[in-house]
């Protein structure tokens, strides 16, 4: 259950109102978003996504909407790449402002945020979901306050990815985990690669959840925040000890350290399903595998990633349009492909050759009911608020600036504020 909701207003800064020149069509004089209709009567809509510009899968998406369009004759769709690191404030300053793209890829927490404020469109009356066999476990985070703001685009569980001509046999526990990655770093090889830097704060988010989350502990009770619990600091404490054991490439930034996953210089990497078709695409001779986390408790996140209808959108019904193409169940399996080890809002059967390709699937498919979304419970929409401060504070621990109790104390202090 949700509690404790705030209802939030989205300020816009003066001087934000668009994003770079030629990101999104919607930025015009006029102050409207990106929907409106040509000379021909077409109806052409923005759909922005951060992973439009993911050099394994973007290419393949926007192939994937250019058939969309190839299949309509009164809706066409173009796609704006803003990227990972700066999307979700930038979408939502430009929804703030009642502009900003028609149709967007959110991730959890702005996804909230946005629901919280009102951006959203509420896709009760445009699309009748009971057509559609839609996954129960992770469908159920579409719906805010009682009205489903949401289509699921993409569910992505994290698993354990391994080099598997440096590791033959996978860790099975934290402690094998940590041997391993220090055995493997040694000659300008890593045994393991995180983010770690503030410039990268939803990206630190992601990968300290499992930490927290695989050590039994959570980000609150649901009613209260529970940032500083002896689990979430054993948790953390372990992601810490592998900082200051240096087996990590210290400063690097996600770009470089997938890159060198894929060269064969880092061994293991804690990451989602869609990072399978980064990989290959950066290196298809590549010998990786994939196991669960080994951490203590089977619990772990998951990248949940919502398809929905911007608000100030003046053409909703043309973008819900778009979701029920992309509903459709051939639409369905071309995109679970291209996602790689993803699943999709509906429930699908991945083919033999697939699986023969990619024998691991399953892998990431059986992690879906000990999956999480990257939120914090009871306070959904006061995720990038508190995700902020726990990242800066557990930034300050791992350079030695505060001792990490010290940093979760503090922590907690400050988003108990915050929410509140």
């Amino acid at each position: 259950m949700r509690l404790h909701r705030v209802r939030r207003t989205m300020a816009a800064a003066a001087g934000v109102a668009c994003m770079a020149a030629g990101i999104l069509t919607g930025c015009g004089s006029d102050g409207g978003s990106g929907g409106g209709e040509s000379a021909g009567g077409v109806t052409k809509l923005t759909f922005a996504a951060s992973t439009l510009g993911d050099p394994g899968r973007g290419p393949s998406l926007t192939k994937w909407l250019e058939e969309f369009n190839k299949s309509q004759k009164a809706v066409q769709v173009s796609a704006a790449a803003v990227p990972y690191p700066t999307f979700g404030q930038t979408i939502l300053t430009q929804m703030g402002s009642g502009q900003g793209p028609d149709l967007i890829r959110f991730d959890m927490p702005e996804f909230e945020s946005a629901s919280d404020a009102g951006l959203i469109a509420p896709l009760d009356d445009l699309i009748d979901v009971s057509k559609y066999d839609l996954l129960k476990q992770p469908d159920q985070f579409m719906v805010h306050d009682g009205r489903r703001h949401g289509i699921i685009f993409e569910a992505s569980n994290y698993a354990m990815f391994y080099n598997a001509d440096l590791i033959k046999n996978p860790p099975k526990s934290y402690e094998e985990f940590f041997a391993t990655a220090k055995s493997l770093t040694k000659d300008g090889t890593y045994g393991l690669a995180f983010r770690q830097t503030e410039a990268e704060e939803a990206g630190v988010w992601q990968d300290i959840f499992n930490y927290v989350y695989g050590f039994g502990g959570a980000w609150s009770d649901g009613t209260k925040l529970t940032i500083n619990s002896p689990e979430n600091l054993k948790g953390l404490q372990a992601y810490k000890d592998l900082y200051d054991a240096k087996v990590i490439p210290r400063g690097a930034d996600a770009a470089t350290f997938r890159r060198m996953f894929a060269e064969g210089k880092v061994g293991m990497e804690l990451n989602n399903g869609g990072y399978v078709t980064a990989t290959r695409g950066q290196n298809p001779d590549l010998n990786f595998s994939v196991a669960p986390i080994p951490f203590p408790v089977r619990k772990q996140g998951a990248i949940l990633a919502p398809i929905v209808i911007n608000e100030a959108s003046p053409s909703k019904e043309a973008a819900a349009t778009f979701i029920k193409w992309v509903l459709e169940p051939g639409n369905q399996v071309r995109l679970q492909e291209i996602l790689g080890a993803s699943s999709v809002a509906t429930v699908t059967k991945r083919n033999p050759e697939q699986l023969e390709k990619t024998p691991f699937l399953t892998v990431f498919d059986d992690l879906t009911e000990s999956s999480l979304p990257q939120i914090v419970q009871g306070f959904e929409a006061k995720t990038p608020d508190i995700r902020k401060v726990v990242v800066q504070n557990v930034i300050a621990a791992l350079q030695g600036t505060v001792d990490l109790k010290t940093a979760l104390d503090r922590a907690q202090q400050q988003a108990t504020e915050l929410a509140g």
